[in-house]
């Protein structure tokens, strides 16, 4: 498995947010998102075995694997086993352009998977079929950049009812989260306003 970077942190967005959590970062990336704040995690890395991997969360209970797109690493099935296996509540980092039919279907799986607004760029890159493998345990995050961006949010959940979680998130440092808050109240969405803790606590620091 290609690994950008293996860190422990507070997960900083989604249901888990705040809690002690050790990240495996993939390399690579099928998408190219404008916003993108993880370029660096689309080349380079270092060739790790999962015996390796696991070595490195064996003493965290919370796992995140990301990216990049940790579902183009062949044997990224195998790993989710393995953290599960060994009683890992493991959450799943994908940008919702890669199918998911691999991911193991467990408890301690959370499936987080981005739809892609049209201000990434990369909103037809988008599975529909993903969306039958999320249940009330996942979530789905839309990352929102305009009234555009947030309009498309509420229009693609009306298209596509989920019994997933469903996150409305601010691309970082452009927009407000009053007016992101506003949006969401006035729509009657049922969705949670978060923003993304880390770079609350660190900025743009990596590996954090």
């Amino acid at each position: 498995m290609r690994i950008c970077e293996l860190f422990k942190s507070i997960q900083g967005e989604g249901l888990m947010m705040g809690i002690p959590t050790f990240f495996v970062r993939t390399v690579g990336c099928n998408l190219s998102c404008a916003w993108c704040d993880t370029r660096y995690a689309m080349s380079g890395g270092t060739e790790m075995s999962l015996d390796e991997v696991m070595g490195a969360v064996a003493d965290s209970r919370h796992v995140c694997l990301t990216g990049g797109e940790p579902m183009l690493q062949p044997d990224a099935p195998e790993l989710l086993q393995r953290l599960v296996d060994a009683g890992k509540q493991t959450v799943l980092e994908t940008n919702g352009a890669v199918d998911l039919l691999q991911v193991p279907e467990d408890p301690l799986i959370m499936i987080s998977m981005d739809v892609k607004c049209p201000s990434s760029g990369m909103t037809s890159r988008m599975l529909d079929c993903n969306f039958q493998y999320l249940s009330r345990k996942d979530q789905v995050k839309f990352i929102v950049a305009d009234d555009a961006d947030f309009d498309f949010a509420v229009d693609f959940l009306e298209k596509h009812p989920t019994d997933a979680n469903v996150i409305i998130g601010p691309v970082g440092g452009t927009v407000k989260l009053e007016w992101l808050a506003s949006r969401v109240l006035e729509s009657g969405l049922e969705a949670r306003v978060l923003p993304q803790l880390h770079k609350i606590i660190w900025g743009d620091r990596r590996s954090v």
